[in-house]
């Protein structure tokens, strides 16, 4: 085994008289790669799969010879019969064209390259890439004529402006300038876009050809026309040749080009121009036609609301339309314009709000008409005010009157603007006699307090009165109605008649006419003023009379708290008077302790009341109300108590516990219940237990 493993021994070692090297081996084995095999057997086929087999077999070895050497040209008969093949069967796959093409040139094989081309742009005109790649082989040959000529050919199919503008950019390369303007002529025909007309006019003016650039704007404009349809695109024309204007410093060509847009453009698709315009004017024009063009622009912009239909019913446009029309006459007024432009400028208000009012709304309905009447009073303002032309200003307060169906609703503002115009014409008779109709018409609880005002304003207290009287027999439900009544008598310092006054309303709760609409407000009105006058017997009258009727909590709490401002009431008086006949500002000591005794007794009283109330609550089983009161009584006794008085209210203070209630069927629910000390005593044998184990969990939580 040993003997078998060892290397056979060289018996000459000496150099062969021929040396064969590599390259040899090499050139060897290519030449005898290509002599035709000699007595080859044939090979018999009998079925597919044979012959699948074969044409793998030869296939492989085709690419391992192609593989071994890459630039062997005899190799490229075959590749091309391959791709020659593949377009037998599919012509129309564009990668397979490409990959030929890019083959060939490979090769060097041009002319093969430029047919193959040919015959693809021929069979496939509309692919863009095949044309692309034709005409840049043919400029990179240097055949300008032909690479023109196939521009040509590929622009007869009309394609898409990319194409176009390659074309373009190949004409400029060799400075032909005049054929490049052709070329655009011819595309912004075949592709008659906005931005094609804006980019062939920018070429023009970068060649210095203002003429032509003009021409070329006026026949985009001319091609477009006024069409509904493309006028949002037409604004991005109207810009570039307003701007290229600018740049040539043409700034009144510019500005009448904008002006020209602004007033054939709609005002849903002018947002672009217009805001070109205003930064425009801001750089080269004045605010003035800045604002003129503003006004105009809106101006359209309403009249096309109007005319569409939207603002017949919709009175804001009404309103923003008389607006701008008024803030335009007071800007000629401002300027100190001629008065024919004054008078134009008023006419025009006016026929904008005449055609406003003249839209009546369509039924009685009162929230329709609401914005309706604002419109004859911004009317009547304007006459008044603006135009100083009283007359026509109560012509229109008038024929608002006369509008509305007071029978149905009417407006208390309306009557009561008309009436402060007469007013301030100094009419006062006029004025009454408005009021008095409306209120005939149709009386309302505004109307009869703006008639009342004008009274107090004239100091016709007599008449206020009388106001008053048909107010309360009209609606003597109203509280606010009692107690201006009576603060108008105590005003005038007849306390009884207010006193009397007040007496009146509160009984109404107790008639047949369905009571007070706010008997707190009255009720709380009357107090005050029964304070206010110092009589504090009154006042603990009225309270208990109030309680008699309702027992509420904030009613004890105001009866309770009311002791102690009394007392100290009194003191602020005391101070008072003293100021006034000079005194000394220190109190003696016998002052101080009646002061001192007055607070003590008020504050006994106080909680005298606070328990009644508490009693009275607790009575009526209502627990939180119950808490509330307790809860002023604890902040009483706080400010005004000690310790123990605080103590005392503290102990009547009920527990949170958590309880559980059956429903029926089986089911319960806990919930939350307070539970008062008096009422724990009552039941204090269920609660005996509970009571231990609070008492040892105390004890279990002092420390040792």
């Amino acid at each position: 085994m040993e003997a078998e493993r060892q290397a056979p021994r060289i018996k000459n070692r000496a150099p062969a008289p021929v040396q064969i090297t590599a390259e040899q081996l090499l050139r060897e084995a290519q030449e005898n790669q290509d002599k035709p095999l000699q007595g080859l057997a044939r090979h018999r086929i009998e079925d597919y799969e044979e012959l699948d087999d074969y044409r793998a077999r030869k296939r492989k070895d085709f690419e391992d010879a192609i593989r071994r050497l890459r630039g062997n040209v005899c190799q490229m008969d075959r590749a091309r019969s391959v791709f020659e093949r593949a377009l037998d069967v599919n012509p129309h796959h564009i990668p397979l064209w490409i990959r030929y093409t890019e083959q060939e040139l490979k090769a060097r094989n041009v002319n093969h390259a430029r047919n193959l081309f040919d015959r693809a742009v021929s069979i496939l005109p509309r692919i863009d890439q095949l044309w692309y790649k034709y005409v840049h082989v043919e400029e990179l040959l240097g055949n300008v004529g032909g690479t023109r000529e196939i521009f040509e050919r590929w622009m007869s199919w009309e394609p898409e402006e990319r194409a176009w503008s390659a074309y373009i950019s190949f004409e400029l390369r060799y400075n032909e300038y005049e054929r490049a303007s052709a070329v655009w002529e011819r595309a912004v025909t075949c592709h008659p876009t906005p931005r094609q007309w804006i980019r062939w006019a920018k070429y023009e003016e970068d060649r210095g050809d203002l003429e032509k650039t003009r021409r070329v704007f006026h026949m985009a404009l001319d091609f477009f026309g006024e069409d509904e349809s493309v006028l949002e695109r037409v604004q991005t024309v109207f810009t570039a040749f307003a701007k290229m204007e600018t740049r040539q410093t043409e700034y009144d060509r510019a500005r009448m080009i904008y002006k020209y847009a602004l007033e054939r453009l709609p005002r849903a698709k002018s947002e672009g121009i217009y805001a070109s315009y205003t930064r425009f004017e801001k750089q080269f024009g004045n605010i003035k036609g800045v604002e003129d063009t503003v006004t105009q622009k809106r101006r359209l912009q309403y009249e096309e609301e109007l005319e569409s239909g939207q603002g017949t019913g919709n009175y804001d446009t009404w309103f923003d339309y008389t607006r701008l029309e008024e803030d335009s006459y007071r800007t000629l007024l401002e300027d100190d314009a001629p008065e024919s432009m004054l008078e134009m400028a008023r006419e025009k208000v006016r026929q904008v709000y005449e055609r406003a009012t003249a839209q009546v709304p369509p039924a009685y309905e009162k929230r329709l008409w609401r914005r309706y009447i604002y419109l004859w009073l911004r009317y009547a303002l304007f006459e008044e005010l603006d135009t100083k032309d009283l007359e026509l200003a109560k012509k229109v307060y008038a024929t608002a009157v006369s509008i509305v169906p007071h029978r149905e609703f009417t407006f208390a503002k309306l009557w009561l603007a008309y009436a402060k115009f007469e007013v301030r014409r100094l009419d006062i008779a006029v004025a009454r006699k408005i009021l008095g109709t409306a209120i005939g018409l149709a009386p309302k609880k505004k109307l009869y307090a703006g008639y009342i005002e004008l009274e107090l304003a004239l100091k016709e207290f007599d008449r206020a009165r009388k106001l008053y009287e048909k107010s309360l027999e009209w609606d003597p439900t109203s509280s606010s109605t009692w107690v201006r009544f009576a603060e108008l008598e105590q005003n005038l310092f007849d306390l009884d008649r207010a006193r009397a006054i007040y007496e009146l309303g509160i009984t109404q709760s107790e008639s047949d006419l369905g009571g007070l609409d706010m008997p707190e407000v009255l009720w709380k009105a009357y107090i005050d003023f029964e304070f206010g006058e110092r009589e504090m017997e009154r006042v603990d009258a009225l309270y208990e009379r109030l309680l008699e009727r309702t027992g509420h909590v904030k009613v004890w709490i105001s009866y309770a708290l009311g002791k102690m401002a009394a007392a100290l009431a009194f003191e602020e008086d005391e101070d008072a008077d003293a100021e006034e006949e000079g005194a000394k500002s220190t109190l003696s000591s016998e002052e101080e302790a009646l002061r001192a005794q007055r607070r003590a007794g008020a504050a006994e009283e106080t909680r005298n009341i606070f328990k009644r109330g508490y009693e009275n609550l607790r009575e009526q089983e209502l627990k939180d109300e119950s808490v509330v009161l307790l809860e002023a009584w604890k902040v009483f006794e706080e400010e005004h108590g000690d310790e123990s008085k605080v103590a005392a209210v503290q102990e009547r203070m009920p527990r949170v516990l958590k309880k559980r209630r059956e429903l029926g069927d089986g089911a319960t629910e806990e919930y939350y219940d307070l539970v008062f000390p008096e009422d724990e005593k009552k039941d204090k044998p269920a609660l005996k237990l509970l009571q231990m184990a609070h008492a040892w969990r105390a004890q279990q939580q002092q420390p040792t």
